[in-house]
């Protein structure tokens, strides 16, 4: 199974909105077929490690990272494949969360007389698809906040300078983020205040075909500029606003830019309403690039999933900018707590992972 998360990883960037799945073919021994789902549309794992196989997937057993899938999507069902194809075994990692399949993959299986188990490094293959499984048992995408800041926690100088905190390395870092994301998410106060490009930009020959991710910017009152750097750039670009004139509209979409309007709650975009939108578009994983305003409204609507901080070996003195606006939190025992998973050195820089508690969580939504 370990093997078959390995190469899961390799449609990291790539399969979108599908989740990431590897599979390995074991016949007495012996690896007889491998294969992993390359993108959304193409063939499933189980398809790809059958074809590398051939005859000899006759009486093996399959490792998949997912329960095998049982309904007819853009692909014929892979259960289906593995029945026909005379596979003893099947053990998935985790049960499918998808309401279409929901351990109907394995009953499919079993009931064609092919032995089935599950739980085999299963929260190592939940951990690989953070955002399919949150969407399809919530209806919500996993969402990720990016940030960076110096050694005192500041993220611009108070004139909002920032560039660069930190190093080549750690910005480079941050391109593979974007690169497995759905969409990256930002606020129009971010757009007119660093015109950013908010686009995949890697240099290693493998990761050079990846997908652009979608741009969503979140501007209530539709103050984007159709000079906007993003706007002329490789990919595409949702605005969400609470603007409902369509001629005001048309400016934007004339340069093409796709707009939809939400709910407004006192002035600003209703940012469970904004999930829930994009949760409906299919998008898995959202990557957060924003100002302090936004990332600290999102983590007090308790719509932040995870905390990915780049720390920078430098100062920049109480008069810089900090990571978050929190108004309110004013004594010891209004902290937020976090869970930090996961601490390293990425070049001169160290980068730090954290999960939100359901207890802030909780605690935001009160």
């Amino acid at each position: 199974m370990a093997r078959a998360l390995q190469l899961a990883e390799r449609g990291l960037y790539s399969t979108d909105p599908n989740p990431r799945v590897g599979c390995v073919l074991v016949r007495d021994g012996v690896v007889v077929g491998e294969g992993w789902h390359e993108r959304a549309g193409g063939p499933h794992a189980e398809i790809n490690a059958l074809q590398q196989a051939g005859a000899q997937a006759a009486g093996a057993t399959a490792y998949v990272t997912l329960e095998p899938c049982s309904h007819h999507g853009r692909t014929p069902p892979c259960s289906t494949a593995l029945i026909a194809a005379g596979v003893a075994r099947v053990v998935a990692a985790m049960q499918d969360p998808n309401p279409r399949v929901a351990g109907s993959g394995l009953q499919a299986l079993r009931q064609a007389g092919i032995d089935t188990a599950s739980g085999v490094l299963g929260a190592a293959a939940e951990a690989l698809n953070p955002g399919f499984v949150k969407r399809m048992r919530t209806g919500l995408p996993w969402v990720r906040c990016k940030l960076a800041m110096s050694l005192d926690g500041r993220t611009a100088m108070a004139s909002g300078e920032s560039q660069w905190i930190t190093g080549p390395d750690a910005r480079l870092d941050v391109h593979r983020l974007r690169a497995r994301a759905s969409a990256i998410l930002t606020g129009i106060d971010t757009v007119l205040a660093d015109d950013p490009a908010l686009t995949v930009r890697l240099e290693e020959p493998a990761e050079t075909a990846v997908r652009q991710p979608l741009r969503v910017v979140l501007d209530s009152r539709l103050r984007m500029p159709a000079a906007a750097r993003l706007l002329g750039l490789p990919g595409e670009t949702l605005l969400l606003t609470g603007v409902t004139q369509l001629e005001q509209h048309a400016r934007l979409a004339r340069a093409g830019v796709t707009l939809a309007t939400l709910p407004l709650q006192a002035g600003r975009l209703d940012l469970a309403a904004v999930l829930r939108h994009l949760g409906e578009l299919e998008l898995n994983e959202i990557h957060v690039e924003a100002g302090a305003t936004l990332c600290g409204a999102l983590l007090r609507a308790g719509l932040l999933d995870e905390l990915v901080v780049y720390m920078a070996p430098h100062l920049m003195g109480d008069a810089a900018r900090g990571l978050f606006s929190l108004p309110g939190l004013e004594h010891m025992a209004q902290r937020l707590n976090l869970r930090v998973t996961d601490i390293r050195a990425v070049g001169d820089d160290w980068r730090i992972t954290s999960t939100v508690s359901d207890a802030v969580k909780g605690e935001s939504k009160e």
